[in-house]
């Protein structure tokens, strides 16, 4: 076993140092699975799986669906779709405790949902909410907190592009993990929101008490003007699946036109806004893309080297259980999420994951979205949560990390909370994919 189990090793290790080294995750996934598969079988048919794997996913009708999903996102924001998301939503919410940090987690939510991008969430929260909750005296750790973990509930509100390549990897249903991603979206959701008014209830200078400045006092028309847009969206991508009536693919397109027109129904929209989204469409999506290849050239060493099978057969001759397995999961994916962007580490840890899975009969729908909220987890786990260190960036240091890191453990905890329900009650992951079947 250690003879067939040393090429892979070296291989990881090689993939390990050059990831820490910042050599970009892509690169570092094609460059050593094309010298694993070289050196398993041969250099040519090393150079044949690089020359036919783009090729394979170029022409991959499921996976299309990402490109369309990220010109959505970016035509809502180039076009200020998202714009009045905080004011809305903080008037929406102004008789709540923490009402704020509230509005800051609905609005990050849907704002997330829409571009599909924590990173974006994060940077674009970070001007617009935590000056906003500084300023009423708002503990700067639960402002800073509460933006850096809501920007994380994009990759499970769906639509979702960690879903679209969980669902590639997986031979998934896309359309079935988007509907199971609803409820587990709105409980986090939930979940955060009820943390924030607890903790400003127990004690009140937390949201700024006695610092309160008066409201906007928004008519309900505007409130509704200035979110509808992003709900409308997702309504129609979801209700345009969960119908029937569109594939993903189709589904996003949808999406992208529907940004299109409402653009043009609000007066935002510009032949340059539009070239704009489509340029940040493309750039994100050729670094999706050459991820993804090295990816899927990993998935395929793997199974050259029979990793696959061996891991299936050590994990059926123990008696850790699926449960033991889902524990293994989450620490394989807290620590390496400190690290790894969560697309990276998504297909770097699929290939090992899903033999394992099939062998203990777990539902690959659930299991998909145990793995995104995990990735969720990840971005702001200390300490090098990416999520923190753009709120940090873009406050320009106003704010001391370490006081940023102690803000988002009381979310982290939420997220465990949020994790325990969906391990211990399935349903609520699966009860709106089965509507389907």
């Amino acid at each position: 076993m250690i003879d067939q189990l040393m090429p892979v090793l070296m291989c990881f290790g090689l993939l390990l140092f050059l990831i820490a080294i910042r050599v970009p995750i892509g690169l570092s996934l094609i460059a050593v699975s094309f010298i694993g598969i070289a050196v398993e079988t041969s250099l040519r048919a090393a150079i044949g799986s690089v020359a036919r794997l783009p090729y394979q996913y170029a022409t991959d009708w499921n996976f299309s669906a990402v490109p369309m999903f990220l010109l959505m996102g970016y035509i809502a924001s180039e076009t200020g779709l998202t714009r009045g998301l905080f004011r809305s939503s903080r008037a929406l919410l102004a008789r709540l405790p923490g009402a704020l940090a509230c509005a800051s987690v609905l609005a990050s939510a849907l704002f997330a949902a829409a571009s599909g991008s924590s990173v974006a969430t994060a940077s674009a929260m970070s001007r617009i909410a935590i000056p906003e909750m500084l300023s009423r005296k708002y503990d700067p750790g639960l402002a800073c907190g509460t933006v850096a973990a809501s920007g994380t509930l994009g990759s499970l509100i769906p639509p979702s592009i960690l879903m679209i390549l969980y669902g590639v990897y997986s031979d998934v249903s896309i359309g079935a993990l988007f509907l199971a991603g609803v409820i587990p979206g709105l409980l986090s959701v939930a979940v955060y929101m009820g943390m924030i008014i607890v903790r400003c209830s127990v004690k009140p200078e937390l949201g700024g008490a006695g610092h309160q400045e008066e409201e906007d006092r928004l008519p309900l028309w505007r409130m509704l003007y200035d979110v509808a847009p992003l709900p409308v969206l997702i309504a129609i991508v979801m209700g345009s699946i969960s119908a029937g009536l569109a594939t993903p693919t189709e589904a996003g397109a949808l999406g992208a036109l529907g940004a299109i027109a409402i653009s043009m129904a609000t007066g935002q929209f510009s032949v340059a806004r539009l070239m704009e989204a489509l340029r940040q469409s493309a750039l994100s999506f050729t670094a999706i893309f050459i991820i993804v290849i090295g990816g899927g050239l990993l998935t395929r060493f793997v199974a050259i080297a029979g990793l696959g099978t061996l891991l299936t057969d050590v994990f059926s001759g123990s008696e850790i259980g699926a449960i033991g397995l889902i524990l293994m999961i989450a620490l394989i994916y807290i620590i390496l999420g400190m690290f790894i962007d969560s697309i990276g580490l998504l297909l770097l840890t699929a290939p090992l994951i899903l033999p394992m899975a099939n062998a203990a009969g777990l539902d690959l729908i659930w299991l998909g979205i145990i793995l995104i909220k995990l990735l969720e987890i990840g971005l702001i786990t200390p300490p090098v949560g990416l999520n923190v260190f753009v709120i940090q960036s873009a406050l320009k240091g106003a704010v001391p990390m370490p006081l940023v890191f102690k803000g988002v453990l009381w979310f982290i905890a939420m997220d465990v909370l949020t994790l325990v329900l969906l391990v211990a009650f399935p349903e609520l992951t699966l009860w709106l994919p089965s509507l389907l079947r």
